[in-house]
């Protein structure tokens, strides 16, 4: 299916019809935490018990994430996918509900562990079936194809985690707080279920010869993949922490269902540059690219600080985005270079729960800065997640192989 006369293309490998479906797939994923947050705000009254929901919704994906992308590298993604999904679509539904009884707190942390524990992180399975599927193509377009692809992916991600929001705000705002959570259960349900159809999932080996080929989970504790996953955690801070406080911003103004909806300018310069990223000389390295790209960042939440009208919170998140598409672009290249053998779905899962782990927790804690201290103590965490993304881009400098250190792709 994979050869032609003619030379293969990503697209021809893969579908047209497979790129709409990949996106749409990873929707729901984007809207949970932030659904789970707006909820939990909205039912119980407390920025801060929302916080720790979102945070329990990381936990549960920190936790049960990479085992969910071992499962896919050793069973395949279609089985792994479809239950998954299933099970994620009754636990978010089951949420939903808890919100609003009377049961105690701990009952309602342990649901929204279960719908982080059950996500089935479309995101990280398409960048997985697209790294293999780079990997039939001749050997001389790998290179830029990958360059291409891992762009194209991070543009998509950067869209859907802001579009998510987005559609968190609309649904809350339009048929109430309980709506997102709902619509993320059905979509689930259905997109998921076509995603794990589609024939990109259907595996090259049997579970024997992918067991064979595997290579030692050992491989995945190497520090220079460890820190490309602590790195991808901090840009989950970074988001988790600025619409949190961009949360508490607008509930000092009454209009806390429109926090969604003004966190999506920091994604239009963020999905632009995520693109434009791909086109910058190879002499722009991976390892070079990391540190001025989240000094950008680091620029942004600078402004943050100052940021007490409207006008000047909007250009500060935009200046963020600058930096933030083609940082995610970086870091999502860098765990495909340095993927083990048969563990690619482990390590973009290993990544995908990076963000949402640093993102919920970026949730509770900024959650609970806004409830004792304020909104201005809320907006200094993303500047801590910038400096911490700096540091880190810092440690990839002097962690990467001389065999990388020559090449942007």
């Amino acid at each position: 299916m994979h050869k032609s006369p003619q030379s293969p293309t990503l697209v021809s490998l893969a579908g047209i019809g497979y790129f709409p479906l990949a996106m749409v797939a990873r929707l729901p994923f984007a809207m949970m935490v932030i659904g789970v947050l707006t909820l939990v705000v909205a039912a119980r009254g407390s920025v801060e018990l929302g916080g720790i929901n979102s945070a329990m919704v990381g936990l549960g994906t920190a936790c049960v994430g990479p085992l969910i992308g071992a499962a896919a590298d050793r069973f395949g993604q279609r089985p792994t996918l479809l239950i998954a999904g299933a099970v994620n679509s009754v636990a978010l539904l089951l949420f939903a509900w808890l919100a609003y009884s009377d049961l105690p707190v701990w009952v309602m942390f342990f649901g929204a562990f279960l719908v982080g524990a059950s996500a089935p992180q479309a995101s990280p399975m398409s960048r997985s079936r697209l790294v293999a599927l780079v990997g039939e193509l001749p050997v001389e377009r790998r290179p830029r194809v990958m360059s291409t692809t891992m762009a194209y992916e991070s543009a998509v991600d950067e869209a859907i985690f802001v579009f998510g929001p987005v559609v968190v705000g609309l649904l809350a705002t339009w048929f109430g707080a309980g709506a997102p959570v709902i619509g993320a259960a059905v979509l689930t349900a259905i997109f998921i279920t076509l995603f794990a159809l589609h024939r990109t999932s259907a595996p090259a080996k049997s579970a024997e010869e992918r067991a064979a080929t595997l290579a030692p989970v050992s491989e995945l504790w190497r520090p220079r993949l460890l820190v490309v996953v602590v790195g991808i955690a901090t840009v989950g801070v970074l988001f988790g922490s600025t619409l949190t406080g961009l949360t508490s911003f607008m509930k000092d103004r009454g209009a806390v269902e429109q926090a969604g909806i003004l966190y999506g300018v920091m994604g239009v310069g963020s999905a632009i540059f995520a693109i434009a990223i791909a086109m910058l000389p190879p002499s722009f390295t991976l390892r070079l690219r990391w540190p001025v790209c989240a000094a950008m960042i680091l620029a942004g939440t600078l402004l943050l600080q100052t940021a007490h009208d409207i006008p000047r919170l909007l250009a500060s998140l935009a200046l963020m985005g600058i930096g933030i598409g083609p940082l995610l672009v970086t870091m999502y290249s860098l765990g495909a270079l340095r993927s083990p053998a048969g563990r690619s779905a482990t390590v973009m899962t290993m990544l995908g729960s990076g963000i949402v782990v640093g993102q919920s927790a970026a949730s509770a804690i900024t959650g609970t800065a806004a409830e004792q201290a304020g909104t201005s103590a809320a907006l200094v965490v993303p500047l801590v997640a910038a400096a911490l993304a700096l540091a880190a881009g810092i440690a990839n400098w002097f962690l990467t192989p001389e065999s990388e250190r020559r090449s942007a792709h």
